[in-house]
């Protein structure tokens, strides 16, 4: 019987590693260029100079450079700020895009540096034209199943992941719903307030 996934199942865990396994002979180019980042995220984690103590501050500073590399946090960071993004000038848009990216990267370093092994099951790629989505189905270690899907466009000839939708629920819409809510119910003053706290709190917890 399929299980939906707890609370505590969330889709940042799994954002790479879903791809682990081999793709079949079909697969296309978004799928193929996930995998070359998730392949790269994993050598980083198996590399035997990078696990003590010591090296923590390397092996982060490696995986937020592969992280970074495939997913395109400015145009995430523009559909999660809805219309809002519209009212800001060239650098408030920048500082945040600086805020948001910071924080999501963090969010996905932690959780993938405590992956464990996840079982996977390919469904299929969808292409249109520079848009399409990397359809997955995800097996936790606790038998937890539930569907895992990757929205990337492609730009300069590489496809960008901007959304990742988990058992039908966007990440980005899920973070635009909250950001529009504190917007309307105070100010987006106090979305950059809440959003730099939340960054000094997550440095805070590194140390």
């Amino acid at each position: 019987m399929k299980q939906k996934p707890n609370s505590t199942v969330a889709p940042l865990l799994l954002l790479f590693f879903a791809l682990v396994a081999p793709s079949p002979s079909s697969a296309g180019a978004p799928t193929e260029q996930i995998r070359a980042s998730v392949d790269k995220i994993v050598a980083i984690l198996n590399n035997p100079q990078l696990k003590s103590a010591a090296k923590t501050k390397e092996r982060r500073d490696q995986l937020r450079q592969a992280i970074s590399s495939r997913f395109d946090f400015t145009e995430m960071a523009r559909r999660s700020l809805g219309s809002q993004w519209r009212r800001l000038g060239p650098k408030e848009q920048e500082e945040f895009v600086r805020l948001f990216t910071d924080l999501l990267e963090r969010a996905y370093v932690d959780r993938i540096e405590g992956y464990s092994d996840e079982k996977f099951a390919y469904v299929r790629e969808i292409l249109d034209r520079n848009y399409a989505e990397v359809n997955s189905r995800i097996v936790t270690h606790n038998g937890e199943e539930f569907s895992l899907n990757y929205k990337v466009l492609l730009k300069n000839g590489e496809w960008k992941v901007y959304d990742v939708v988990v058992e039908n629920i966007s990440l980005v819409n899920n973070y635009r719903s909250q950001f529009t809510r504190i917007i309307t119910n105070s100010s987006y003053e106090e979305l950059l307030r809440r959003m730099k706290d939340k960054q000094i709190e997550v440095a805070g917890e590194r140390k």
